[in-house]
């Protein structure tokens, strides 16, 4: 099984170049089984507008480095034309988008994990468009609150 502290320092290691704590990080733990959280997860990003523009395995790496998985995901999404805009207004975002949640099993759970928000509102200087990144901050807690729910 995966130590979620050791997930949780390899995913910001694969998605983040920037310093981040723990309470940077949003997480929800679910009892779903992993291919139906991934479905919840899935589901919910759509009905809250955004599109799920890429799933990238990462497990066969974890396998090579002596992790026993196959169920961990990066779950890449966002909005088309609000990413654009951010990655044409604000070149040093190009790294960060679009936003990414990790999931992965864990003992008999699967956990999600995403970095907060409010990362990237800090890397730039514009007023509205860090309201962007507000609305995301509202709209993940929206869709971790599905994934919890759906144990229910």
């Amino acid at each position: 099984m995966i130590n979620l502290a050791k997930c949780v320092l390899g995913m910001l290691a694969f998605t983040m170049t920037v310093p981040v704590i723990a309470a940077d990080l949003l997480m929800v733990r679910t009892q779903q089984h992993f291919p139906e959280a991934m479905l919840t997860l899935q589901n919910s990003v759509k009905e809250h507008g955004y599109e799920v523009t890429h799933v990238q395995r990462i497990d066969i790496g974890l396998t090579g480095m002596g992790y026993d998985t196959d169920k961990y995901r990066v779950v890449f999404i966002g909005k088309k034309k609000e990413i654009q805009h951010l990655v044409d207004t604000y070149p040093e975002m190009a790294a960060y988008m679009p936003p990414q949640i990790s999931i992965f099993a864990e003992h008999g759970e699967t956990v999600l994990v995403t970095a907060h928000p409010k990362i990237y509102a800090n890397m730039i200087d514009g007023e509205k468009d860090k309201l962007i990144f507000k609305r995301w901050e509202s709209d993940i807690y929206s869709v971790f609150d599905d994934i919890r729910l759906a144990d229910e």
